[in-house]
């Protein structure tokens, strides 16, 4: 009896994992995104190359990329700027995260080499280039998070890459929970970063460089 209920348990989980990759997979991990955003090659993939896993999801801003810019150069656990989304989940997670609501006039200035803590990993700015694109390596070279900026009739169409090397069983399972719980941080961020930029814009706001 036991062993019938191990097998049907063993059972249901392969068909959920299979039932996931095939239907639920691919849009979680593209959400925004344009088929041609997800498929395209970024700046950025150049720093990982043959990724485990690599989620690409985007949106639309009607404020203009210098107007998106400054919201995503400040971000980073405190005293930078947060990173727009649920501050209470990622500060059970240490990471000390408080999202701004105004431009940090001393966080405006990425340079390549610098970085901040995140959680255990160490992110190091790998390309800067401002009001186009920003990319951050972890220290050990297994995680790289860029956003691309790309102006968009009239306004900016903002694409997040996360690329991951998995190095073993273990890091493949946690990605499977990680991939669906990372679409709901990041589509909160997005749109954070989507508010925060529109009000800028529509009240004409200079950042003072």
């Amino acid at each position: 009896m036991r062993l019938r209920a191990l097998l049907l348990g063993g059972g249901a989980l392969a068909a959920s994992a299979a039932a996931y990759r095939r239907f639920l997979r691919r849009p979680i991990l593209t959400w925004g995104a344009t088929p041609e955003e997800a498929g395209a090659r970024l700046p950025g993939d150049e720093l990982l190359e043959d990724a485990d896993g690599v989620a690409t999801r985007a949106i639309t801003i009607d404020a203009p990329p210098s107007a998106v810019w400054p919201w995503i150069a400040q971000m980073g656990p405190a005293p930078r700027g947060g990173a727009y989304t649920y501050d209470w989940i990622e500060n059970l997670l240490g990471l000390d995260m408080h999202s701004a609501d105004r431009v940090l006039p001393e966080f405006q200035h990425p340079e390549v080499g610098d970085g901040f803590g995140f959680g255990a990993n160490r992110m190091t700015y790998a390309i800067v280039e401002p009001e186009r694109v920003l990319a951050v390596r972890s220290a050990d070279g297994n995680w790289v998070w860029t956003f691309v900026l790309e102006a968009w009739d009239g306004g900016t169409r903002l694409i997040s890459r996360n690329r991951f090397r998995l190095r073993g069983l273990q890091d493949r399972l946690g990605m499977v929970p990680m991939e669906p719980g990372s679409l709901v941080m990041e589509r909160k961020m997005l749109r954070g970063i989507r508010q925060r930029a529109e009000r800028m814009a529509a009240e004409g706001q200079e950042v003072t460089r």
